[in-house]
């Protein structure tokens, strides 16, 4: 982690920027005390597409409904 003064930080910051886009962490400090902390996004994994989602989903030949009654039937004897 790289360490800077804020005063030093202002002077350099698109250099600052440039560091932690390629994942630098940079501690920022006022009179030896941490003030702030720059550090890169996190990524985050979109959610996927709702309508490929449901596009992914296969209906069984026969309804959940006949499914029951066909498993309440075999129960009974």
């Amino acid at each position: 982690m790289l360490e800077m003064n804020v005063k030093e930080a202002r002077s350099k910051f698109g250099r600052l920027l440039r560091q932690v886009e390629h994942g630098q962490d940079v501690l920022l400090t006022r009179r030896g005390k941490e003030v702030a902390c720059l550090v890169p996004p996190r990524k985050t994994d979109r959610l996927p597409s709702l309508k490929e989602f449901r596009q992914s989903i296969v209906a069984p030949e026969h309804s959940l409904s006949s499914a029951v009654i066909a498993a309440r039937d075999e129960e009974r004897g």
